[in-house]
Order: structure tokens, then C-alpha cells, then sequence
């Protein structure tokens, strides 16, 4: 009696542990104890082929939300996206300037932008069938370009620093300010080697020195994490752009670069390595082409270079259009089908803003692509969201973004970083610093009082007092009636 008494109990505790028991530890996938190539393996053999595919878009972020009042919710179109595309990544959610139209009144700031990231992480968690979190990646090369965050020097001013551990403070600061948001990929830092002074993206990059630009574009990927996603804040780091993008023909952006195999060896290839080295799990390719390859096609720098000869095991990214770019500018794919088989092919993962990987599911039904492409790519992917624990923890809290985005400690590094880029060239007659006895100063330019132009490109806009400008520290220093400001002339048209 007492022995089955003993039993009926027993079977009654296991019952209930059974019955209690999560029901995600049912899945592989939902299960956290199990290895990441396990839940990998087993979360892409339960995926359809439109949902394979939708792990590699990446659409444009800011049209994705509403706010409304103090919260924010998903928009329209990007309960469409998630229906009809089952889309695995956004870009460029936070980001503020006048082409996505948000500014300090209708876009996000931190508080806001943790909501926003927390709103469009739960819709997709809660109505898709398996429940897949979404990468939000970042655009970050001096700073998280987002409305209240920590701007630092620009790429080329960070360069004059010469001072890796500086560099590498800028990173953890661009990574706890993304990661607090709800962010999780940062768009930098930049690797162009500037060799020609007409391209029109030289602030961006560090110079044209590859053993500087490696050494701090290093130093910025183990400030973002060094690759170790585990780490509370951490980023998949971004290298922009491969390859030989600042030397195109005429200095024109996007133009064909003519570099030979040994100096794209010597100098072009080094800072790219190096940062891969450092824990860079992510690479977006240029729109030029060298040799004739288009760099977004081009296999041997995408796999034979990146994954066989160098071991790199992130994912790559095409640079915005620049798999439509195959077709339209490049001319080498008849049709833009054709240019994402070409694209997924040669090794790009996730398709940045466009539409090309959209006929990636037709292009496997008529047999111009096998699955097992798809595959591989979607796991580059997946492994990347386990390994950053998004499964289990999804959200961030709002009000710790409210208090470490662009905190005092981070606007004194940002302040710090800056002295340290400033070289004075000569300081003929002994002019600075400015002495107070001087009668009358010229500040000249349409740059000396335009508070944009102080921060450079990828940069939001600035509440009033964060910025300023050189006429504002000279005028602070002497007094208006001794400063004589011109304008001059304009930066992109003919007014005065």
C-alpha cells in the first residue's frame, strides 16, 4: 500500500514537472543550454524557403515605427515587411537627418528609441510562426547617428589622434549607446584608404595609411566588443567597404578602381585583416568594381579571400542598392534576379535596403541557385543572433537608455578625443592662443558658423547648445565687436 502510495505520489510530482515544464525547452532552438550549432541546425530545418530568405533583408529602419505620445509602436508598413517578407534585420531604425525626415521633434530619442526597438522586437517575436528576433543595425562610424548620443571626431580627425586606446574608447561608447537602445550592428569604423583627394567620402576614413588605418580600425572593433558577443555591450562591428572604394577612377564615388593584384595585397587588404582579426563579424562591400568585377559579385575577395584563406566567420553585407547595382550600373547581370544570384553566390549574406534578394525564393524554385546557398547564409546569420543571447533576452529597459546615452563620462571623452585630434601646423607670430589685446579678428568661410558641418556627415541633429562653432568659441573669446565674419560662399549651391 505504502509502496504504490509512494509511486501514485511520484507520478503525480512528474506530472506536474512535465506539465510545467517551458515550452520552449520542447525546441532546440528556444532551448539556451543546448550548443549554437545545434539551435542553428535545428531552428533552420523547421524554416520555410520564404523564411530563409527573409533572414537575409535588411529594409530601411525608419519607416518601421510610429510614436505615439510616450510610446511607440510598429508601423503599418512594418507589419506588411513582417507578413509578407518575413524580414530578419532593419537598418538604420534610430537614425535622424533630412533624408529619413526625422528630426528633434518627430524622431526618436533614447528613451523613445529603447521603446521603439522593444515594440518591433515583440511583434515579430509574437506573430511570426517561429518567433525569430530582428537585427537592428546602426549606422556608427563617429558615433551612433541617432537623435541625443555621443558624436566624436570624424573619422579622418579621429585618425590625427594617433592613439589606438583613444579610439578604442570611442567604440565601447558607440557600442553601450547602440546596445542600449536595442541596437545590435554598428556600421563602422571605415577602412577606405584615401588616395585620392577629389572622392567625396575622405572625412569618413582614416587617411590613406594602411598600417594607421589598420591599427585603429582595430583598436574600434575591441572597443565594440572585439567580437565577443556574449558581452553585455557588444556590437557586430562592420567594415566598411570593401574593397578599394577611395581610389575610383576621376575621383567620381562608385567609379571602377584600376589597382593592381599586389598593391591591393600590400595596402588596401591589410587594415581589413587586421580588424578581422580584431573581432570585426561583419564586412559590406563597395559599389566599384576592380578588374571588372563588381566588388558585390566578386567571389575570390568574398569567399576564397574572406572565409577560406582568412577564416572570417560573420556575415556580409552589401552596401545600400549595391546588389541592384550588379545590374543597373555595372552592366555584367541581365536581370536584377540574376544580379542577387550572382550577389549570394559570391558570398553576400543579407541585402542592405533593396529588393534583389526578394527573387531569391523564385530563383531557387527555378534551379539558378541551389538552397544550400540560402542556407549557408541564413546560419551566418542566425549564429550571430544566438551568440548575442537575443532569443532569450529581446528588450532592453528604456530608462537605462535614458541615463547612458550620451552620458557625462561619454561627452568628456568625446571632448577628450577631440583636443587630441587637433595639430597645429604653425602658430606664426605666435598668434594662439588668441590673446585678448588683439583689435580685430576675420573668421572667414561658409564652415566657420555652421553647426553640421562641425560634426561631419552621419551625424543627427543637435539640440541647441551642443555644438560650437568656430565663430562661437573666437567670438566668446574676444567679443563681437572684434570679429569680422564673412561667409564668403556656399558648399553646395550659389547663394551667399
Amino acid at each position: 500500500m505504502i509502496k504504490r502510495l509512494y509511486i501514485l505520489i511520484m507520478a503525480q510530482i512528474v506530472g506536474v514537472q512535465l506539465f510545467a515544464q517551458p515550452s520552449s525547452l520542447q525546441v532546440a532552438y528556444k532551448n539556451p543550454d543546448l550548443p549554437v550549432e545545434t539551435r542553428v541546425a535545428d531552428l533552420l530545418s523547421r524554416m520555410t524557403l520564404e523564411e530563409k530568405v527573409g533572414q537575409l533583408l535588411c529594409p530601411l529602419g525608419w519607416e518601421m515605427y510610429e510614436i505615439d505620445g510616450t510610446d511607440v509602436r510598429p508601423s503599418d508598413k512594418y507589419r506588411q515587411l513582417v507578413k509578407e517578407r518575413n524580414v530578419g534585420m532593419l537598418w538604420a531604425t534610430y537614425r535622424a537627418d533630412p533624408w529619413t525626415k526625422k528630426t528633434l521633434e518627430n524622431g526618436l530619442k533614447p528613451e523613445l528609441a529603447a521603446k521603439a526597438g522593444n515594440a518591433l522586437q515583440k511583434y515579430v517575436i509574437e506573430n511570426t510562426r517561429l518567433g525569430i528576433p530582428v537585427f537592428l543595425a546602426e549606422e556608427a562610424p563617429h558615433g551612433h547617428m541617432a537623435i541625443g548620443t555621443t558624436v566624436f571626431p570624424t573619422g579622418i580627425g579621429m585618425a590625427a589622434t594617433w592613439a589606438p586606446e583613444l579610439i578604442k574608447e570611442v567604440g565601447r561608447v558607440i557600442a553601450k549607446e547602440i546596445r542600449s537602445q536595442g541596437g545590435h550592428i554598428s556600421y563602422g569604423p571605415v577602412l577606405d584608404l584615401t588616395r585620392d583627394p577629389r572622392w567625396s567620402r575622405v572625412e569618413e576614413t582614416f587617411g590613406e595609411d594602411p598600417v594607421l588605418s589598420g591599427t585603429l580600425g582595430a583598436a574600434m572593433v575591441a572597443g565594440l566588443g572585439g567580437g565577443n558577443l556574449s558581452q553585455e555591450y557588444a556590437t557586430i562591428a562592420t567594415l566598411k567597404h570593401f574593397l578599394a572604394y577611395a581610389v575610383p577612377e576621376s575621383g567620381q564615388n562608385g567609379n571602377y578602381a584600376s589597382i593592381g593584384v599586389r598593391e591591393l595585397h600590400q595596402n588596401f587588404l591589410p587594415p581589413f585583416r587586421q580588424a578581422i582579426d580584431a573581432g570585426a563579424l561583419s564586412v559590406m562591400t563597395s559599389y566599384n568594381s576592380i578588374d571588372g568585377v563588381p566588388c558585390t559579385s566578386n567571389h575570390y575577395l568574398l569567399t576564397q579571400l574572406l572565409r577560406n584563406e582568412w577564416n572570417f566567420r560573420g556575415f556580409v553585407v552589401s552596401d545600400l542598392y549595391s546588389i541592384e547595382g550588379i545590374h543597373e550600373s555595372h552592366f555584367v547581370a541581365p536581370t536584377k534576379e540574376n544580379a542577387a544570384v550572382q550577389a549570394v553566390t559570391a558570398g553576400v549574406d543579407v541585402d542592405l535596403g533593396g529588393d534583389a534578394y526578394t527573387s531569391l525564393c523564385h530563383a531557387v524554385q527555378s534551379g539558378q541557385v541551389d538552397e544550400a546557398v540560402i542556407d549557408t547564409a541564413v546560419c551566418r546569420v542566425l549564429r550571430m543572433k544566438f551568440e548575442m543571447g537575443l532569443f532569450e533576452h529581446p528588450y532592453v529597459d528604456p530608462k537605462m537608455a535614458a541615463r547612458e546615452v550620451r552620458s557625462r563620462e561619454s561627452i568628456e571623452s568625446a571632448r577628450k578625443i577631440a583636443q587630441a585630434s587637433i595639430t597645429l601646423l604653425e602658430n606664426k607670430n605666435s598668434i594662439l592662443p588668441l590673446r585678448k589685446d588683439i583689435n580685430k579678428i576675420a573668421v572667414i568661410g561658409p564652415n566657420a558658423d555652421n553647426q553640421y558641418n562641425m560634426l561631419g556627415d552621419y551625424t543627427a541633429p543637435q539640440e541647441d547648445g551642443n555644438v560650437k562653432t568656430v565663430l562661437d568659441g573666437i567670438v566668446a573669446k574676444l567679443s563681437p565687436s572684434r570679429v569680422e565674419y564673412v561667409k564668403g560662399c556656399a558648399i553646395r549651391d550659389t547663394t551667399i
